[in-house]
Formats: structure tokens, C-alpha cells, sequence
């Protein structure tokens, strides 16, 4: 996967938002290995930096590792922060937040405000935008279970009750208007589910955990995985590979698993807990109740669930990772049955980070 002839030179800076974060700090570290030597790791003040130190540590005198302490929201640490730098990598957002204003601050704002900043100082040669899978419909796609980078976003993502779904779409529409009216050199990676050593949670793409039991609801259905340093080298070529502006990529493995074997797989390695498996015309009619109980009781249940849900994160699918292959030169390092083996021996070591 040797770069040729890359947008930038290796004596470049680039800026890293969300340099601290699960997928960021692979991002410095796969950058630094694809042999550029300055890096400037953006990091909220309350972030803990201790990968980031041993990343300095690991190379020493041979890269510049510069940290930014700041605030996204704030235009001016924004403005400094981007002074210099030809590529940006934007991955911070904010991926905890349920409420809806919170969300749209933490995604859209802030990434306006990168925008903005890079707009002043007019040396970007590409803005790296990280998105999700979470922005599709996938309802009524032109090539019926398949789901890549022509299938439609959430028109009204919103109405999905999923604030980080309803922010990323925003932000995918604001990083495109930017290209569009000022100029600006762009690329979106939508990743789909991103696992490894460090993250524990079972995505919600197998199902949920409610009243104490765990409803099983992908049963056959493949996971989108991305193994997170396969995910991190897919983000870092697409910020150097020339003449791919404006395009968008999805960022999945080979060789996926499906959410029944993932299951089990973690309650082998994770811990044995109850599960119910709900099939799909059962998880299904759940959804289509409660969306229908949801906006008859104004607002009285929340909507958890709906059939914009069901369709996004628990209808059969399959997925293409081919426009990724092709423009950018990207392949999966890491199989998927070794980032498995990977992410569950990370349970017997307690979950300690890899």
C-alpha cells in the first residue's frame, strides 16, 4: 500500500481533530508510518493524551508531534489550529451526545468552524471528513440489499430519534456545500461499524440491551466491520491520494461475520448473558407499533425505535468496500478473523488497549 506521488510532502503538517479519540490516535500513527513527520494532534483540554505520549515516545526525534489543547467551538482556537496545515483529518464529533442541539454543536458547528478557519488562511489542499454508515436510509435503494456510496441519506434524519445519525447528516451536507459554493477540496470516509482492543460495547447493529435481557435482532444479517486500524490507514490514504476530491467512500472489511456469529463470539470471549432472538418480521412489526404509539402519545415514549431504525441498522444487507480499492489503493491489513482474535483477547488481557 506504498503511497505515489501524494498531495503533500512529507516536511507537511497536517491537523488531526479527535487526535486523542478511539480511531484518531491510530490516525496519527498510521500517518507517521506512511513516512510524513509532522502532525498537529487537535485534543479537547479534558481528553487524556497518554497514547499520544507514547506516540511521541515510539518516534522519538524523528517526527514533530504537536499537541493543540482547544475547543472546536471556539473560532479562534479553530483559526490557529488550521494555520499552515494543507490537509485536515476531522474526525472529532460528538458521539455521546443524545440530545439533538448537542449533537448538531458538536458535529456541524464545529466543523463549520474548521471550514471557516481554512477558508482564511487559503493553503487546504483537502479537507478529511470522517462520517458513518449512520447517515444512509436504506430504504428504497437502487440495487436492492446492496449498500454503498450511491444509496441515498436520511432526508429526514430527524424523524430516525437518533441524534448522532441526524448531526453526521448535517455535517456530510455542510462539508458538501462547502465544496460546492466555496471552493473547497473535500473527501468523506463513511466508516461502518469500527471495532478493536479498547472498545467494548456490542453494536447496536446485533441489538439491544433492554429490561436486563439482550434482544438479538441482526440474527443472519453481516456486520459492517472495520477493524479500527484498517479504518485509520483508510482515512490517512484518502488524505493523500490524489484526485479524488469530492468523492465519498465507505470503509468496510472483507469477509464479514454475520450478527449471530459476532454474538456468540462475545459471549465466548466477554461473558455469558441471556439473549432473545427476535426475527426480522418481529423486530420489524416492534418497530412500526412503537413509531406509531411514539407520535399518537405526542411525544410520551421516545422513539427509541421506528422503521427508519429497523431498516438502517437491522434489515439484511450487504455491503461494498470496491470504491475504496479502486480510487484510493486501500485494502484491509488487518483480516477479519485476526481483528476478532485481536479485539477478544483484549477481553482476557481485561480490556486492556492494543
Amino acid at each position: 500500500m506504498a503511497l505515489q506521488d501524494p498531495i503533500i510532502s512529507p516536511e507537511d503538517k497536517v491537523l488531526v481533530t479527535g487526535a486523542s479519540g478511539f480511531i484518531g490516535t491510530r490516525v496519527v500513527g498510521k500517518f507517521l508510518e506512511h513516512g510524513f513527520r509532522r502532525v498537529r494532534c487537535f485534543s479537547r483540554t479534558s481528553s487524556d493524551l497518554r497514547k499520544l505520549d507514547s506516540i511521541k515516545r515510539d518516534y522519538g526525534d524523528t517526527a514533530e508531534i504537536e499537541i493543540f489543547r482547544g475547543n472546536l467551538l471556539s473560532r479562534e482556537d479553530c483559526r490557529r489550529a488550521a494555520e499552515g496545515v494543507p490537509v485536515i483529518y476531522h474526525l472529532a464529533a460528538g458521539t455521546g451526545e443524545k440530545s439533538f442541539p448537542d449533537a448538531f454543536l458538536n458535529s456541524v458547528v464545529t466543523t463549520r468552524n474548521l471550514l471557516d478557519a481554512s477558508l482564511e488562511h487559503a493553503c487546504l489542499k483537502r479537507f478529511v471528513s470522517v462520517s458513518s454508515f449512520a447517515v444512509y436510509t436504506n430504504r428504497n435503494k437502487p440495487d436492492g440489499r446492496l449498500l454503498d456510496e450511491s444509496c441515498p441519506m436520511e432526508e429526514h434524519a430527524a424523524l430516525r430519534g437518533d441524534a448522532y445519525c441526524y448531526a453526521k447528516v448535517k455535517q456530510d451536507e455542510i462539508v458538501m456545500e462547502y465544496g460546492k459554493k466555496q471552493g473547497v477540496r473535500y473527501v468523506i470516509l463513511r466508516p461502518g461499524t469500527v471495532y478493536g482492543p479498547g472498545k467494548r460495547a456490542i453494536t447496536g447493529r446485533v441489538g439491544i440491551d433492554t429490561f436486563g435481557i439482550f434482544l438479538h435482532l441482526g440474527g443472519s444479517n453481516k456486520i459492517p466491520l472495520t477493524y479500527v486500524e484498517n479504518c485509520a490507514d483508510a482515512i490517512v490514504l484518502a488524505g493523500l491520494k490524489k484526485g479524488i476530491d469530492g468523492e465519498i467512500f465507505n470503509v468496510v472489511d472483507d469477509d464479514l461475520v454475520s450478527s449471530r456469529r459476532f454474538l456468540r463470539l462475545y459471549k465466548r470471549n466477554g461473558g455469558s448473558f441471556r439473549s432473545i432472538f427476535l426475527p426480522h418480521i418481529v423486530s420489524y412489526l416492534s418497530c412500526y407499533l412503537w413509531e406509531k404509539y411514539t407520535l399518537r402519545s405526542n411525544g410520551q415514549l421516545p422513539p427509541a425505535f421506528n422503521r427508519s431504525r429497523w431498516h438502517a441498522e437491522w434489515k439484511d444487507t450487504t455491503y461494498s468496500n470496491e470504491k475504496l480499492k479502486k480510487l484510493v489503493g486501500w485494502r484491509p491489513k488487518v483480516s477479519t478473523s485476526e481483528g476478532l482474535a485481536r479485539f477478544f483477547k483484549s477481553y482476557e488481557e481485561g480490556g486492556k488497549n492494543a
